[in-house]
C-alpha cells in the first residue's frame, strides 16, 4: 500500500476544517482578557463590573475581553463621511476617516491612527503571532495592525467596528 503510515486525505481535510472553525470561534468567545496589571496604567479605568454597565455585551466582549466581531457586521465598515472614529470605551479619537481605506476585510481599516491615540502588544493567541491594538487611553483591544496597507504608512489597522464610536465633521 502505497499510502500506508500516511493519515488518509478525508482526515487531513476534516482535522484542518476543525482546527479552522475553532480559530474562528475562538475570536468570538470572551475567554480571553488582557493582564489585570495592564488596567492600572491607562488614564481611564473602571473595574470589571463597571466596563459590563458602561458598554453592550458585543463592546465589553471586544474591548475588554480581546475578542473580534464578524466580518461585514459593523455599519462604520461602509462609513464614508469625513469625520473622526473614537474609542467606543472612553471617546478618545482613533482615527480620522481621512485614513480610512477599504481592505476588502468586512472590518473598518485605516493605514495610520492619530497621534498617540493608540498603543500596541504582541498577540500570540491562536497559534500565531500578530499585533494588537488597543486605545492608550483606556486599554480597549480595537483590533489588530498588519503589514499590507497602503502608502504612505504601507500599514492596515484593522479595526472592530464595534470597538468604535464615530463623529460626522461639519465641514
Amino acid at each position: 500500500m502505497a499510502n500506508a503510515g500516511r493519515p488518509h486525505r478525508r482526515h487531513v481535510v476534516k482535522l484542518s476544517a476543525g482546527v479552522a472553525a475553532v480559530a474562528l470561534l475562538a475570536g468570538a468567545l470572551p475567554w480571553r482578557s488582557r493582564p489585570a496589571t495592564a488596567e492600572a496604567v491607562f488614564k481611564v479605568s473602571h473595574t470589571d463590573a463597571e466596563w459590563k454597565k458602561l458598554l453592550t455585551p458585543a463592546q465589553y466582549t471586544v474591548l475588554r475581553r480581546s475578542s473580534t466581531e464578524r466580518p461585514y457586521s459593523s455599519p462604520l465598515n461602509d462609513e464614508h463621511r469625513k469625520g473622526t472614529f473614537a474609542c467606543a470605551g472612553c471617546q478618545l479619537p482613533l482615527f480620522s476617516s481621512a485614513t480610512k481605506f477599504d481592505s476588502g476585510t468586512g472590518w473598518p481599516s485605516f493605514w495610520a491612527p492619530l497621534d498617540h491615540a493608540v498603543g500596541t502588544e504582541t498577540d500570540t493567541s491562536l497559534f500565531m503571532k500578530r499585533v494588537s491594538v488597543h486605545c492608550a487611553q483606556c486599554g480597549g483591544h480595537l483590533g489588530h495592525v498588519f503589514d499590507d496597507g497602503p502608502k504612505p504608512t504601507g500599514l492596515r489597522y484593522c479595526m472592530n467596528g464595534v470597538a468604535m464610536v464615530f463623529a460626522v465633521t461639519s465641514a
